[in-house]
């Protein structure tokens, strides 16, 4: 089997996809390929990128760093390794601290993370349990620690992911040297490895 099903396309291919692909060069240092193959069909490209902005905008509590670790989460949950790297890359650059890192699969027991973290982090996983578990219990705890807001933003993330997962999945997705890299430093010993998102690249 050849992955990509499809292949990227060169950055510069249209004006509109590049000058909204800014956008990743703060938050990852680069252009995602998932985004460079979404731009076959360029509103596609655009709508995803304006929604990727709406929904990881820090609005306050939740920070831009949690976004990322319930990016993670729910990635880590769906077996999406592209993601897993880019979600802890991207958790790296807007400052998560060492210990989150180095522990965000033990999240729900470490001290590194507090009761609304962990709430948030629960509602990431079950959200992107299939079947969906998410249940009472779930959510009085969430309702607890956040209110109806930051819950939308909390699950805007983890439905922009759930996106993300099935089209870098399916897609095989070439992962980008910037998240090999990270993957490697923070998951490594979690059992991560690029598998088939690191396969060579056939010509479009």
């Amino acid at each position: 089997m050849s992955l990509p099903v499809v292949s990227p396309l060169p950055s510069n291919t249209n004006d509109e996809v590049a000058e909204l692909a800014v956008f990743f060069n703060e938050t990852l240092g680069f252009c995602p390929n998932s985004v460079l193959t979404m731009q076959r069909r360029p509103a596609i490209a655009t709508a995803f990128i304006q929604l990727n902005k709406a929904v990881m905008t820090n609005h306050g509590r939740v920070t831009s760093a949690l976004k990322r670790l319930i990016g993670y989460v729910a990635s880590s949950k769906a077996g999406c390794q592209y993601c897993q790297a880019h979600t802890i890359l991207a958790a790296e650059r807007y400052g998560a601290n060492s210990e989150q890192l180095a522990h965000i699969c033990e999240y729900s027991t470490h001290s590194a993370f507090n009761a609304a973290e962990r709430a948030a982090l629960d509602f990431a996983v079950a959200a992107s349990t299939v079947p969906n578990a998410v249940n009472s219990s779930i959510i009085e705890n969430l309702r607890q620690h956040w209110d109806d807001g930051e819950i939308v933003e909390i699950l805007g993330v983890i439905s922009l992911f759930g996106y993300l997962n099935r089209w870098n999945d399916s897609m095989g997705t070439n992962m980008e040297p910037g998240a090999i890299n990270a993957g490697e430093k923070h998951l490594k010993t979690h059992g991560w490895s690029p598998g088939k998102h690191a396969q060579t690249k056939h010509s479009s």
